[in-house]
């Protein structure tokens, strides 16, 4: 089965290089182009166009809904091809609902993202639709994390619906957060989209691994218009729909399953941290520039340029430069998040520690540089 996920990376990259090709001259000729955005908000308009999300969220939406197409209508074909796909046959039925409601709800954030792109929505609705979509797969459509602290609660469903919310409008927004460069959201959503694609391989879950090799190889192309200088931004439509793809298919992956030992990606409740490790970058920077907005007095919701990619350009690197730091830090957490689950309870301590040395590295850094800069500032005067 390992494969026809494999394939279907090379497959959804060719799809959305030339998907992307035709849309940077559509958005020229059409005038869609990049847009202040919400009231407040700042940021540079540039004359490039920010309806790239049509070449990322097309190929995933079109993928899960010709995959279910093809399941019911040529199943007996499918299975001659990939033999082994007849032991998933009683599961579908099962199975089919979600992905449904998971295309639909992608489709939905990416017209919300779409219409946001060329006229402001504003953040609250944006964050009240976001809101709703996850509730709705989480409560009717079994999209849910820790399930296994309901039954101990005594209040059914309620914790594990309510973290599984808040995780995916967390992730939604921290992969919008860093729609700030270019090629930046898209390298780092490609890089954790790869790491949470192997564990899934790692794991047996064929569906998710494919559906994450599709989402890969879809921004990939992307990516190749959208490194610096960029010929096209994804907008709204774009880092939304990468944001709540990886929410929910971490929420539908399993790194535990404390009823079986050995079962999932490892024995360990500490595989539970396995996303959040492949996502430090992501929650990082939404972290920290949430705390300096509301420290200012402002919402954390109303975009400026104190992004942690803008703060390491204030810091004296290039454009380039930043977003390949981003790029190599997200690269290394998530190659420790993959690990983690496999590792001794002592090995895998270390790993988490790892990861939080990065992060606090980050920091202090930025906390060094900030001082060095003011003091260069200083003499000059």
């Amino acid at each position: 089965m390992v494969w026809p996920v494999l394939v279907l990376l090379p497959v959804a990259f060719i799809v959305s290089v030339i998907l992307t090709m035709f849309l940077v001259r559509v958005g020229h000729g059409l005038g869609t182009l990049d847009s202040p955005g919400a009231s407040g908000h700042a940021k540079a308009i540039r004359q490039v166009p920010n309806i790239g999300g049509i070449a990322i969220a097309w190929p995933l939406i079109g993928a899960m809904l010709g995959g279910l197409v093809l399941v019911f209508v040529a199943w007996d074909f499918l299975v001659s091809i990939v033999p082994s796909l007849e032991a998933y046959e009683a599961r579908l039925d099962d199975t089919t609902p979600t992905v449904l409601a998971f295309a639909i709800g992608v489709l939905v954030l990416h017209v919300m993202g779409f219409i946001d792109d060329r006229r402001s929505v504003g953040p609250w609705p944006k964050l009240l639709v976001q809101v709703g979509v996850a509730a709705a797969l989480s409560i009717w459509f079994d999209v849910r994390l820790l399930r296994m602290i309901d039954e101990p609660l005594g209040i059914g469903s309620v914790p594990s619906v309510i973290i599984t919310v808040v995780w995916i409008v967390i992730i939604t927004n921290a992969i919008n957060f860093l729609d700030n460069m270019d090629g930046l959201a898209g390298g780092v959503g490609a890089i954790a989209g790869l790491f949470l694609m192997t564990a899934a391989l790692l794991n047996d879950q064929w569906f998710i691994a494919a559906t994450l090799a599709v989402l890969v190889g879809s921004i990939a192309g992307f990516l190749v218009f959208n490194m610096p200088p960029a010929k096209i931004f994804m907008g709204d439509s774009g880092s939304l729909v990468i944001g709540f793809a990886l929410a929910v298919l971490v929420a539908r992956t399993t790194f535990y399953n404390p009823e079986e030992n050995g079962t999932g990606l490892g024995s360990g409740w500490y595989g539970l941290f396995m996303p959040v490790a492949i996502l430090a970058v992501p929650l990082y920077d939404l972290v920290t520039v949430s705390v300096l907005r509301i420290c200012q007095g402002r919402s954390p919701l109303v975009g400026d340029q104190q992004h942690y990619s803008h703060r390491l350009v204030s810091r004296g690197l290039s454009p380039r430069g930043a977003v390949l730091v981003i790029w190599c830090v997200a690269a290394v957490t998530g190659i420790a998040g993959v690990s983690l689950a496999h590792l001794a309870p002592w090995q895998a301590i270390l790993v988490g520690v790892q990861v939080v040395l990065i992060l606090v590295m980050l920091g202090v850094l930025e906390h060094a540089s900030r001082g060095a800069t003011v003091g260069r500032r200083d003499e000059q005067r």
